[in-house]
């Protein structure tokens, strides 16, 4: 059947409770029963939870065939617990293997192999990339990956969707109790959001960290209640490699022009007022956004309430110039943010539920203002697509994409026109990872596109003279630019599921075709 995006969903998919995306908002108000695993008392006697080897823990934790482990991905692209648990994983025998991480990436390219030898068969990701994303768009995966938002995966883990049998969370720091915390050590990587659900819902919890502190290790974003085991490494990560390169402030004259496009239509719209709410992506124009922000802000001498989900050096350099007045974060995307996390007593660490769970009772993502979000690809009907190339491959994220979109009340994506050979405004997305009725205004180097179903912004950009044009518009001329492209080959099978945040089947992504030469 197609669901409300348009997309064929296979029948086989819709079973066991799987329904279609029916539109954003739709399963709002229904009940659900959080999970929560069997707790084991620990005995009075027992002093330390320290364990000399990865490999010691996964056996105390009692891990077999056909287990399901989770992981983090704070420390991004500089990531060592995912390969070091897998060695280990792998050198016991044990197969069937399925992995729950909020992201994997190219750090992680060793997994692929264990794909092609079929010790994984299962992958629950928020973002996938590198050989991992090439393994599962070619079948090699045994089961279809699901890809959530960051709001979505906490959702199916409290609500008991993924049961997660042993959480692994790299701590910068940890007691000899558990008490973990993602600041201090050698390995700070600010914040540890994405680990907190894991370690409260999963069977059993193992904290891996390279600085053994003394007891107790507080405030704690781990607590040693949730914790069985502690083992300590070298090293868990590198966090010079929190920063990718897409994270960086851009400097090329099209970011430029496209951030200061953005900026205008921020400051066009009603919404923009002393005590306004805002978060931006981790693309270079959004980034470079906040730089043309600043004097608007100066000029009406107006303060940001709050800024919000992945920080960057700009949302820190706003706080400290005292435009910001308090950043709740999730995730730290370079140095600058996860020093301001311990330095700064108005920046806050916050769970990734509190962040963007559709399944909770007021994720902060409800309450924003705008949001600046960057994407691969924007089709007519305003759909985005940050998770498949345009040759059909894995190698992107939803992250909190989908979350912010639906939660903000001017949802802005801005992207290049064209990107290399390739359009980006086109006729029709690869996969849709944000439905078009949460995104609000496209930018664009050769124009600014409204939403249709949002007259009132296109009113207000219109008064503001900013250059508008329609969707259809700009895909005309990507076209005229680079030609109408092919259209992806796939098979028919179906190689990952993408989940809209309420659980629902947005999209699926098939095994891509070879491409012709």
């Amino acid at each position: 059947m197609k669901n409300a995006v348009n997309r064929e969903i296979p029948d086989e998919l819709l079973q066991n409770g799987r329904k279609p995306f029916m539109g954003s908002g739709y399963y709002d108000g229904a009940e659900h029963q959080k999970v929560a695993p069997v707790v084991r008392a620990r005995e009075k006697s027992f002093e330390s939870k320290v364990l000399p080897s990865i490999r010691e823990a996964i056996q105390q934790c009692g891990m077999k065939d056909g287990m399901t482990i989770s992981f983090h991905h704070h420390f991004r692209e500089g990531d060592y617990v995912i390969n070091m648990v897998m060695e280990e994983v792998v050198a016991l025998g044990i197969k069937d293997v399925t992995i729950a991480a909020s992201s994997v990436g190219a750090a992680h390219d060793p997994v692929a192999e264990y794909i092609e030898q079929g010790i994984v068969v299962g992958l629950q990701t928020s973002g996938i990339r590198g050989k991992i994303g090439e393994a599962v768009s070619n079948g090699k995966l045994k089961t279809p990956a699901i890809l959530r938002s960051h709001g979505g995966r906490v959702r199916a883990i409290e609500q008991g969707e993924v049961h997660i049998d042993i959480a692994f969370i790299g701590a910068p720091t940890s007691d000899c109790y558990g008490n973990a915390r993602g600041v201090g050590g050698k390995s700070d990587c600010g914040v540890l959001s994405y680990a907190m659900v894991d370690a409260q819902h999963a069977d059993k919890v193992v904290v891996i960290t390279d600085t053994l502190v003394d007891f107790p290790n507080f405030p704690p974003s781990i607590q040693a209640v949730n914790v069985d085991y502690v083992v300590v490494v070298d090293a868990i990560g590198d966090p010079k490699k929190i920063a990718t390169k897409a994270a960086r402030m851009s400097q090329d004259p099209r970011d430029l022009m496209m951030a200061e496009y953005c900026a205008k239509v921020i400051a066009a719209t009603p919404y923009f007022k002393d005590g306004f709410s805002f978060q931006t992506g981790a693309g270079g124009p959004s980034l470079a956004a906040n730089r043309f922000l600043e004097p608007m802000l100066l000029e009406k001498n107006y303060k940001i309430k709050w800024i919000i989900g992945g920080i960057t050096k700009p949302a820190v350099d706003l706080l400290n110039k005292g435009l910001v007045e308090t950043i709740v974060d999730a995730q730290d995307f370079d140095i600058d943010s996860v020093r301001s996390v311990q330095d700064n007593p108005r920046h806050f660490e916050i769970s990734t539920s509190q962040y963007a769970s559709p399944g909770n009772k007021g994720a902060f993502v409800n309450k924003l203002d705008f949001v600046i979000l960057a994407a691969l690809e924007v089709d007519t009907d305003f759909n985005v697509n940050v998770i498949t190339g345009s040759d059909g491959v894995l190698r992107g994220a939803p992250g909190g994409h989908p979350d912010t979109a639906a939660g903000a009340k001017c949802t802005i994506i801005v992207t290049p026109l064209v990107r290399g050979r390739m359009p980006t405004i086109c006729e029709r997305v690869v996969t849709v990872t944000t439905p078009g009725e949460c995104v609000d205004v496209v930018v664009t180097d050769y124009g600014i596109a409204v939403n249709p179903r949002r007259p009132d912004l296109l009113a207000a950009l219109t008064e503001a003279g900013l250059p508008l044009k329609t969707i259809e518009e700009l895909k005309n001329e990507a076209y005229q630019i680079v030609g109408v492209p092919d259209q992806v080959e796939f098979y028919d099978r179906v190689v990952a599921i993408m989940e809209a945040r309420d659980g629902s089947i947005l999209d699926v992504v098939r095994q891509t075709k070879p491409m012709k030469l």
